[in-house]
Formats: C-alpha cells, sequence, structure tokens
C-alpha cells in the first residue's frame, strides 16, 4: 500500500457553471475526496499552487481563459505537470478532444457524465499519480544516497551538479533525444552510486590500488546495477552505470566490450566523466586547463580507449563553450602534466 493512500485524495473541480460545478463536487465528497472549487481559469491556477491537488476537473469553455489555456499552463509547470487534468465538455467533437490532447489533457468526460463513470475515471487516474509520487519519493532517496556518496569523498566538490550540467549541454549538443539526455543527467548523480558498498580504506585511499584493491573498487558498477535496475524511470541510466569504465579496445571493465558494443549513451558519459575530473583540482592533482585536458583525452583515444568520432564531436562542442572567452587557465608544467596523465592512466576510477 502507499504511503499516501492513508490521506484523502484532493480533487479541484474547475467549472464556471455553478449547478454541474456542484453536482461534481457533491459526487466527490461522497465518495470520500477532499473537494476544492474554482469558477474560472486564473482562480483555478491560484488555488492548484495553494492546495496540491491530486487530480483536476477542468471545464472547456469558461469567459476569459479557456481550459484549453489553463491545462497548457499546467502541464507547462516542472511542478504541476503530472497532475492529470481531465476535461469536463459537453461536445463529443473531434476537434475538440484533439485541442485538449495538444494542451495535455489525461482525459475527458462528456457532460452530463455518468455518476459511475466520474468516479471510476477520478479513482484510477488518482491511484496513477500516487504511484508516480511513490516512485518520485524512490528515485529522491536515491539522489540523497548518491548525495551522501559524494560527501564522503570531500575532494570531488560539486562533480555531480557539474556532470549533470555538462551532460544535459553536451547531450543537446549531440540532438540526443529528451529521454537520452534526463538519463545523462541522472546519471551525473548516479553513476558511482554503487560505491556505497565500497569500504572507506579503499575508496579513500590516496595512493594507488593494490590489484585485489581494484578488485573491489571494480564491483561499484555492479553494485550500482542492482540498486538502479528495478525502477523503470532508471533503465536508460543503468547500461551508463555498468559501462562507463569500459573502453573502446576491450580493455576496460567489467564486460571487456569493444567500439560500439559500448552504450552510446556510456560512451558519451566518460568523456564527461573524465574531463570534469580533468579540469578540477583535486588533492593529489591540478587543475588541467581545457586545452590540456583534450590534449590527454586525446592520448587516451591515440591508446585505444576511447571513441575517436565521438571524442572529435566533444572536442568541437568544449570549443564552442569556449568561443566566447579566451582559455585564462594558469600554464601547467610538464611535471604537473605528467603527474596528472599517471593517475588518469593508472587507474581511471580513482580519479572519476
Amino acid at each position: 500500500m502507499s504511503h499516501f493512500d492513508a490521506v484523502p485524495a484532493r480533487v479541484l473541480i474547475v467549472d464556471d457553471n455553478y449547478p454541474s460545478r456542484m453536482a461534481a463536487a457533491t459526487l466527490l465528497a461522497l465518495e470520500g475526496y477532499d473537494v476544492v472549487e474554482a469558477d474560472c481559469g486564473p482562480q483555478a491556477l491560484e488555488l492548484v499552487q495553494e492546495t496540491c491537488p491530486d487530480l483536476i476537473l477542468l471545464d472547456v469553455m469558461m469567459p476569459g481563459m479557456s481550459g484549453f489555456e489553463v491545462c497548457k499552463q499546467l502541464k507547462k509547470n516542472e511542478s504541476t505537470r503530472l497532475i492529470p487534468v481531465v476535461f469536463l465538455t459537453g461536445s463529443n467533437e473531434r476537434q475538440v478532444r484533439l485541442e485538449g490532447i495538444q494542451a495535455g489533457a489525461d482525459d475527458f468526460l462528456t457532460k452530463p457524465f455518468d455518476q459511475a463513470e466520474l468516479t471510476a475515471r477520478v479513482k484510477s487516474l488518482v491511484h496513477q499519480k500516487r504511484l508516480n509520487e511513490d516512485l518520485d519519493h524512490t528515485e529522491q532517496v536515491l539522489l540523497s544516497i548518491a548525495r551522501a556518496i559524494e560527501c564522503r569523498d570531500p575532494n570531488t566538490g560539486d562533480h555531480c551538479e557539474r556532470l549533470m550540467a555538462l551532460g544535459q549541454a553536451f547531450g543537446t549538443y549531440l540532438n540526443l533525444s529528451r529521454g537520452q539526455i534526463r538519463s545523462l543527467g541522472w546519471a551525473g548523480y548516479l553513476h558511482d552510486i554503487g560505491k556505497v558498498g565500497i569500504p572507506d580504506a579503499i575508496l579513500l585511499k590516496s595512493g594507488p590500488l593494490s590489484p585485489e584493491e581494484q578488485t573491489i573498487m571494480q564491483q561499484h558498477v555492479f553494485i550500482g546495477e542492482r540498486i538502479c535496475k528495478p525502477l523503470k524511470t532508471l533503465q536508460g541510466v543503468v547500461p551508463i552505470i555498468r559501462h562507463h569504465h569500459e573502453r573502446w579496445n576491450g580493455s576496460g571493465y567489467p564486460d571487456g566490450l569493444c567500439g560500439e558494443e559500448i552504450p552510446l549513451l556510456a560512451r558519451v558519459f566518460q568523456l564527461l566523466d573524465i574531463y570534469d575530473a580533468l579540469t578540477n583540482e583535486r588533492p593529489y592533482k591540478l587543475a588541467l586547463s581545457p586545452t590540456n585536458s583534450l590534449r590527454l583525452m586525446w592520448e587516451e583515444v591515440e591508446k585505444g580507449w576511447r571513441d575517436p568520432s565521438l571524442m572529435s564531436q566533444f572536442e568541437a562542442f568544449i570549443q564552442t563553450q569556449l568561443a566566447a572567452s579566451c582559455d585564462r587557465a594558469a600554464p601547467v608544467t610538464d611535471a604537473a602534466l605528467e603527474s596528472a596523465a599517471a593517475l588518469e592512466t593508472s587507474e581511471p576510477a580513482q580519479l572519476c
């Protein structure tokens, strides 16, 4: 049972016709719903913010602001877009329903509505919304775990936030789908969530890991996969979690995939992850300039570790990001460059 089930669902009824509005309100109140009423679009938008309804019954034809306009505003707002909207209409015309679908409607009821149909549809949509809320709660818990992991290692700073922003920008540059860009954003937080199962003595070790310790560290991709796999909304993130340490020539882990066997988003993400690590300071290395970071990444391409075509696109993307400003990073000495290269090439997992 959902943890929300003990709380009566709240339904906002928006209709300028008082008898019609009261009929729906009375029926739903008898069914145990907490009913809120509005007689116009602007009032409805205010009440949505004040009362956070679980469902909205929305009349199509109202003076001033139509139901279509109200629905469009709700669906554009990140905080209200998941609230189910059922249009109340006295017309079965195809054009009305098409316009309602385009506005983002979740369902339609024709007035005068049937009592059984009204209660059945409201019950179904409220149940679906609360399932989504449970899912959102679970995702927020995962994000909290990911942030806790980041706090275990104070050396990484705002690594996750930077990766999320960089992933959204590069994903847009590559013309990836909205779902793919969302997965890249989630991966910024969740790619290393499996490190919750890695002992501090290994995770926070300042020196190189022994072969045995490397084997334990590499388990974090399996742990992360097991944590996120049950959630359907994270299915696009799971391949990134498992495969962001693979290498183009098959020398990576955990599966030794090579070339295009490595999922595209995992190949994209590993470039973001490495670039962010190189361009930000850690206790064991200096922050490199974008130019020097790209140089090191191209060296990895030459070793057969990275996708050459994707690396070319990534370099072009970075150049566009730098176009408006000069690369003002302080010069990096050869010794510092060699030190950073050694850390990156010896064990990428420690750097990232």
